[in-house]
């Protein structure tokens, strides 16, 4: 038999009743039921209201068709050569018998097994046992023939890209198996069946403190789960990170990253746009005395943008303001240490990068409008910094402040071939598989600035029928590399 191709749910393993008569969905029933919608697996559920929420298929057992329902069923999935899973939380099952004349593999939640014996019956304990039984059984009948990539991040950002395909439970076309891992449960038994973890750990960054150490990264506090998965990985070898935390350690910290940046003028060539950092200062206070002096010596001169030198994980990351004269200093409140940063006119545009392994791909996004009209937009509030939240609030250019003429020549002078050098000098520097960074064109001089970079981006600007096979390409080819090393 074949990778796990399909799931058939029962009604006892999703519902219970609420003290009134009334079904409710179990604990972890409507997590499970969404990674399944997404699993490139096939799915059915023997209860109709449910199975329509999730686009699920139904079969009513009370149904004199029960029976023709579910050869239609397996008609219809066209599986041939691939496993089953009929999964109940009932010790007898009236339907058990029609499931084992299809060689279908049964599988009980929270039932004791007591002394039943049978290679057609698995038992578990929790519900959230199951994807990972499902990817362990896919993997001992592919064997080598496929990798299981146990993954961590935040529900919403899973989401997102569980709709895209690009995490399913069915081997990939190179062989690839995705799989959540929870902190809820023990990480030693979801990981015993993991080759390779893909994580986004800034979504378990819990606090951030810079005055531990003078070392960066030592004043960031991981959640315990993620505190755990790291200690597993340096103890078990065979098992390892797409991306390791220390490589990404240079990305959560902004001034880190200027400092990467500068080297980018190796990369220039006569004859070429220059591409280039932008100029900037951290600073510990917005009141040192001889702040106007560093200002200078930085090549900064208003508008500045100021951001937190913290540039990810935690909630106010993305807390930033916009300074127009020396005085704005006083009414800002963006966390410190923080990065004042040269304010590069851009003609509204940002270019978007994204490097999944040895693809490079790129789109264009609106901006934040020129200075003048930031300006304007200060003195109508009063002559006050703006103040907003780079992920909620941008100030993005609106129609009056943009022009389609100057999209199209701001698109021409983009130098793709230079911005890839860059691409593959950062590469090499960070030793990371996916990451994105961002650039902007300065319109008095041509020059490519890179304004920000970040790790495990989204990339949902580039078609999906690109990036996605990139994606598990560039994961597939992390794992190789990492075994190897």
């Amino acid at each position: 038999m074949g990778a796990v191709r399909g799931v058939l749910l029962d009604e006892s393993v999703l519902l219970s009743d609420d003290g009134s008569g009334n079904p409710r969905l179990k604990p972890g029933a409507e997590v499970l039921l969404r990674r399944l919608r997404y699993s490139n697996l096939r799915v059915a559920i023997f209860l109709q209201n449910t199975a329509r929420i999730y686009s699920f298929s139904c079969i009513s057992l009370d149904a004199p068709d029960a029976k023709y329902s579910f050869n239609q069923l397996l008609l219809d999935w066209g599986i041939a050569g691939d496993s089953c899973f009929y999964v109940t939380s009932k010790r007898h099952d009236a339907f058990t018998h029609e499931i084992k004349n299809q060689g279908w593999l049964t599988v009980c939640v929270g039932v004791d097994s007591g002394s039943v014996m049978n290679k057609e019956f698995l038992f578990i304990n929790k519900l959230e046992e199951l994807l990972l039984t499902v990817c362990s059984l896919s993997k001992k009948a592919m064997q080598k023939s496929v990798v299981v990539i146990g993954y961590v991040m935040k529900p919403s950002r899973e989401e997102d890209f569980a709709k895209r395909g690009a995490l399913p439970m069915y081997p990939t076309q190179n062989g690839l198996i995705f799989v959540p891992l929870t902190f809820d449960i023990p990480l030693l038994s979801q990981l015993q069946d993991v080759d390779a973890v893909l994580h986004k750990a800034t979504d378990e960054i819990v606090d951030f403190n810079p005055h531990i150490s003078t070392h960066f990264s030592h004043g960031i506090s991981f959640s315990k789960g993620m505190q755990e998965l790291e200690r597993f990985i340096q103890d078990h070898p065979e098992c390892c990170m797409i991306d390791p935390l220390n490589n990404i350690y240079p990305l959560l910290d902004r001034y880190n990253i200027q400092q990467l940046l500068l080297g980018l003028q190796e990369l220039n060539m006569k004859d070429h746009c220059r591409l280039r950092a932008p100029h900037f200062l951290k600073i510990d206070n917005f009141h040192e005395p001889n702040l106007r002096d560093q200002l200078s010596e930085a090549n900064l001169s208003f508008p500045i943008i100021v951001k937190p030198q913290i540039a990810c994980g935690v909630g106010d990351a993305h807390s930033m303001a916009l300074v127009f004269k020396f005085e704005d200093f006083k009414e800002i409140c963006v966390p410190l240490p923080a990065i004042l940063q040269e304010y590069v006119d851009h003609g509204s545009l940002i270019f978007k990068f994204y490097v999944l392994g040895n693809n490079v791909f790129h789109a264009v996004k609106k901006s934040m409008p020129n200075a003048s009209f930031l300006k304007s937009s200060s003195e109508k509030a009063g002559s006050k910094p703006i103040i907003f939240d780079s992920l909620k609030s941008l100030p993005v250019a609106t129609d009056d402040q943009f022009s389609v003429g100057r999209l199209q020549g701001d698109i021409q002078s983009l130098d793709v071939d230079l911005v890839k050098s860059a691409a593959n000098w950062l590469k090499t520097k960070l030793d990371l598989s996916i990451f994105g960074f961002d650039v902007v064109i300065q319109e008095d001089t041509g020059d490519h600035v890179i304004v920000d970079l970040n790790y495990l981006p989204s990339f949902k600007e580039v078609p999906d029928t690109d990036a996605i096979p990139a994606f598990w390409t560039a994961i597939k080819s992390a794992y190789e590399a990492r075994k190897t090393n």
